[in-house]
């Protein structure tokens, strides 16, 4: 057992501990030499400065309803689960966010209960990748640790604290975002206390012990006296300061997620509704019933299972993941933002191979990984297994396409073979892979308009047709995220926006584009806001003497440029002036 010390030494304690440190890694030639400075009191900030909201990149203003529609575009199924996240988590950083605007409310957050959550659901299901969805959203620091890696402080393990410390590290030590981070434990099942165990137990009810003043509210003193490197940084801070100030992270506004599978908690839940009830309910075993049980999960069931009543009482909102079934396996592939295709498609893509998926391959897929009962981490097991030999022997040929179909999944090696060998066979893959593509355009072009459509049309980009198959196509050349896709259209839109608004200015008169006519921009190559700047800045230099011609004649005071503007300014234009001139 090894203990920590209680107060940060002197300064000629560490540097005395460092040389003996460094001396015995590097050597006798490395020594610590330190300037004399006039220590100072050691200082912490009692009031550190408050973000303003909307801070540091910080979207607290978000709703339940639009952080669900996000998580829609990302996760199949788990509608419960999503719901209960992201209504709890919303409404915790939205109250951190009304506290910073009134101040005068601090005193009435007083005992604040925290909306810490408890996620149960086996593994495979997206637990982790929901919290990492919901982080990234709300534009908030993020660190996940296992519960298992962790002891009660003062004894060999790891330090719960060093959560909060991973956490300052993740907000690039910005003590300001990281106190208003999210700190994910996963395998919390496995710190339940043993049955029947006496004793000390570091490592399960100690650890729950462990996280109860940081799941409330602590401060966490960011110097660790065992740690080598944080001695040095208390060091380098003290001689550039003469103050041995410390650096707290109050863990009031951190929220706490824990997860787990609990394998046996279903039992527990079934033996209490038995007592309490007869019928359906006392009698259904199947693992169906096992989610239906796991749903009706209560504080007692936890304790029973094997937690600190203290501890279960800071995890207030619970939220259960189902299992994924076969036809859910399936939905995760065909997913316009499958991570499991697009990681696939990015490992051929490395070697300049485009591969895509019929869907009777990607439904055999989902029925093996049904079989490996992992659920979504499945899917990726099966899928190396079927395609390593592609992947290993392809990168040598001149080979550029590859379609997965069922009798890829079937037989790896002996398509292989064929697709090496016979002339026909390349043939094929070439042709379907263009048939493939088009239908994946189409469902990008349909994910878009149902996921995006109404947010293009608020930010006055019309989803035209045209414009959300230029989208599509960007998306999928190019292997990106579909809202980063529409986020890049935006920005392109408005550069051209800001051409005609220049434009505007120069002549006298309101000077649009039609949306053919920036449709016909965007589809011009590269896209990208360069090269668009470039075109517009063409365009206005070809059309600006003429529409200030247009603009001295009565009655002419806006003008919408077509498409057939683009390609040809110089005669449009022209044709224009002699027309109103006439």
């Amino acid at each position: 057992m090894t203990t920590k010390f209680a107060n940060l030494p002197s300064q000629k304690e560490l540097e005395k501990e460092i040389s003996a440190y460094l001396s015995r890694k590097y050597g006798g030639n490395v020594q610590i030499i330190s300037t004399h400075v006039v220590p100072q009191p050691e200082t912490k900030d009692e009031n550190p400065p408050q973000l303003p909201p909307g801070a540091k990149g910080f979207d607290f203003a978000i709703t339940p309803e639009e952080l669900v529609a996000y998580l829609d575009e990302y996760v199949v199924r788990q509608d419960e689960a999503k719901a209960i996240l992201a209504t709890k988590i919303c409404t915790h950083f939205n109250r951190i966010r009304r506290a910073l605007d009134q101040p005068e409310l601090s005193s009435r957050n007083l005992g604040q209960i925290k909306s810490n959550v408890l996620i149960i659901g086996p593994t495979g299901v997206g637990k982790t990748f929901l919290i990492k969805l919901i982080a990234q959203r709300l534009g908030v620091p993020f660190v996940k640790g296992d519960a298992t890696k962790f002891s009660e402080t003062g004894y060999v393990g790891a330090d719960v604290e060093d959560l909060v410390r991973d956490l300052v590290r993740q907000a690039d030590n910005d003590l300001e975002r990281a106190q208003y981070g999210i700190i994910y434990v996963d395998e919390i099942d496995k710190i339940a206390s043993s049955q029947g165990r006496f004793g000390l137990d570091v490592s399960r009810t100690g650890v729950q012990r462990a996280f109860l003043k940081p799941m409330e509210e602590t401060e966490v003193d960011l110097r660790v006296p065992h740690d080598p490197i944080s001695q040095m940084e208390a060091i380098e801070h003290y001689r550039a300061t003469g103050k041995r100030g410390g650096r707290v992270v109050n863990t009031k506004n951190i929220l706490f997620i824990m997860s787990g599978a609990f394998a046996e908690l279903e039992e527990i839940i079934r033996k209490r509704v038995q007592k309490q009830g007869m019928g359906f309910e006392g009698m259904v075993t199947s693992k169906s019933a096992g989610r239906h049980f796991l749903k009706q999960v209560r504080a007692e069931d936890l304790i029973q299972y094997g937690f600190e009543s203290e501890f279960v009482g800071r995890l207030p909102v619970i939220a259960v993941l189902n299992d994924l079934s076969r036809e859910d396996l399936f939905s995760i592939l065909v997913h316009p933002n499958s991570s499991v295709v697009i990681g696939k498609k990015l490992d051929f893509r490395a070697y300049g191979i485009r591969i895509l998926f019929e869907d009777e391959a990607l439904a055999e897929i989902a029925r093996l990984a049904e079989q490996e009962q992992t659920g979504a981490r499945g899917l990726v097991s099966v899928m190396e297994k079927i395609l390593l030999p592609f992947e290993k022997k392809l990168p040598s040929t001149d080979i550029e396409f590859l379609t997965v179909n069922r009798e890829v999944v079937a037989d790896p090696e002996a398509e292989l073979v064929k697709l090496l060998t016979l002339e026909e066979s390349r043939e094929f893959h070439r042709l379907r892979y263009d048939v493939l593509a088009g239908i994946e355009r189409q469902r990008l072009v349909e994910f878009i308009l149902r996921a995006r459509g109404d947010w293009l049309a608020g930010q006055d980009i019309l989803p035209t047709p045209a414009r959300l198959d230029l989208i599509a196509r960007h998306s999928q050349e190019k292997e990106m995220d579909p809202k980063d896709t529409c986020e890049l259209f935006i920005a392109f839109i408005r550069e051209i926006w800001e051409c005609a608004g220049n434009l505007s200015k120069k002549s006298g008169m309101q000077v649009t584009f039609s949306d053919e006519a920036i449709d016909l921009i965007l589809s011009r190559e590269p896209r990208n806001i360069e090269a668009i700047h470039n075109l517009c800045q063409g365009l206005a230099y070809a059309l600006e003497y003429g529409l200030q011609l247009l603009n001295q004649k009565k009655g002419v005071s806006s003008l919408i440029i077509p498409a057939a503007c683009i390609d040809a300014p110089e005669q449009y234009i022209d044709r224009l002036v002699s027309d109103s001139f006439k």
